[in-house]
């Protein structure tokens, strides 16, 4: 395992031909917007490249692929974009891969396993890296690979609105925004909601509960929940922002049941509380102030190791 610069990352990239990138399991806006960024630029190159997605590509992303063929041949060079940790990597995904050639990430908690690392922690979000990379492959922008490195900034940063941010990822989505349509990508990530995810946000904040003088509160969602209102995956996102937004709370805990008796834990945090050294205790980690891990449990058990530990960073 070596650590590199961007620039030993595009001559690797050069010098292959067969690429498959792999992304996290329920795969967010930056995770699928690097994949596809970085597949079409390779694709211009008259290079091979597939995006490998745990399951179906959320509906909500479904632009990304517009213009997306999955092709026919046999990868011979492993890439992991946005990928922090191995236990991120879903089943379906590693199909065929005994090893990860090129990590390109932008968690500070990196901890994946490959021939050849680089981590811009410094970066809002790992397509900043890929925007970075284009120049480096001599490969010119076009609508495909802004709207895919657009989604990945603004859905990483809130829209801009998180502490992430900055002039950089202003910079680079001034400079992609000409070529996509980014008014249609705000409104898709940001504005509209579907009449489940409303019913389900109001579901969601009759579970919450506060910790510590209001310092803490966690939300939860469990399978039930999901089935009688018929939500899936798209309708998840966004919810770990509810409890952050509240007045006076520092750690944000959003609870999501899994099937197989596992909650998908997500964190957010204010007032400099560190949610990548709260999820690292149970295996995960992440950003300073956004951050996920996986603990096994049912809800009572889960949220009592949960509210307990958040103790220790809020006291």
């Amino acid at each position: 395992m070596k650590k590199i610069t961007l620039e030993k990352a595009a001559s690797l990239l050069l010098s292959h031909d067969k690429f498959k990138i792999l992304t996290h399991i329920y795969p967010d806006g930056d995770c699928l917007g690097c994949g596809y960024a970085l597949a079409f630029a390779l694709r211009k190159l008259g290079k091979q490249a597939n995006v490998a997605v745990e399951g179906a590509l959320p509906s909500k992303f479904g632009y990304l692929a517009e213009h997306y063929e999955e092709q026919d041949f046999t990868p011979e060079y492993i890439v992991s974009v946005d990928v922090a940790a191995p236990s991120l990597l879903g089943e379906s995904v590693m199909q065929g891969v005994d090893h990860i050639d090129l990590c390109i990430d932008h968690h500070g908690t990196n901890t994946i396993t490959a021939d050849y690392i680089y981590v811009d922690s410094s970066a809002a979000a790992a397509a900043e890296s890929i925007w970075q990379l284009l120049p480096l492959l001599h490969v010119e922008m076009d609508e495909d690979i802004a709207a895919a490195i657009y989604t990945g900034i603004s859905t990483d940063t809130g829209c801009f609105c998180y502490s992430n941010t900055t002039s950089r990822t202003h910079h680079i989505a001034a400079g992609v925004m000409p070529f996509c349509d980014w008014n249609k990508i705000n409104y898709i990530n940001f504005v509209v909601k579907t009449r489940a995810k409303l019913k389900l946000e109001r579901m969601i904040l009759d579970t919450m509960s506060y910790y510590y003088d209001g310092k803490c509160a966690v939300i939860y969602t469990t399978l039930d929940m999901c089935e009688k209102l018929g939500t899936g995956d798209d309708e998840m996102e966004g919810l770990a922002s509810i409890p952050r937004q509240i007045e006076g709370v520092q750690m944000g805990i959003t609870m999501r049941e899994k099937a197989g008796g596992v909650f998908k834990i997500s964190v957010r945090t204010n007032d400099g509380v560190d949610a990548s050294a709260f999820c690292k205790l149970f295996g995960g980690g992440g950003h300073p102030a956004a951050a996920g891990c996986s603990v096994e449990g049912d809800l009572e058990t889960v949220r009592d190791k949960l509210v307990t530990a958040a103790g220790d960073f809020l006291r």
